[in-house]
């Protein structure tokens, strides 16, 4: 991807258990995206958090949580992304999910792999 004033920010809002079979549905999604040529996928893990269902999911100390907050944040060109947003909303009916997609604008400044010696 080079550098894009026009590129789209797609977040994938899922918890942390959601699975398809034995693979968990956040490192199913990454591996589509790779897949399909997207330009790179991050995850972050959340310390707390609620969606659709109200249900609040924490990491306290005295409480684990297995279903902490899971955010995916793939960046590239408007067409490749809405592409693959199908792709997801099939993910998540197959692992039968809840979750939140969304969709923002995003400027590519930078986008370069680095140079290892």
């Amino acid at each position: 991807m080079e550098n894009n004033p026009n590129a789209k920010l797609l977040r994938i809002f899922i918890g942390e258990s959601e699975k398809i079979g034995y693979e968990t549905l956040y490192e199913t999604i990454v591996f589509e995206a790779k897949k399909n040529g997207l330009s790179g996928a991050t995850v972050t893990r959340g310390i707390m958090g609620f969606g659709a269902n109200s249900k609040i999911h924490t990491a306290k100390l005295l409480e684990i949580s297995s279903d902490l907050p899971i955010i995916i944040e793939i960046v590239d060109d408007e067409e490749k992304i809405r592409t693959f947003t199908k792709i997801v909303e099939q993910l998540f009916e197959e692992a039968k999910s809840g979750g939140l997609i969304t969709l923002e604008k995003a400027e590519v400044i930078r986008y370069k792999a680095g140079k290892k010696s």
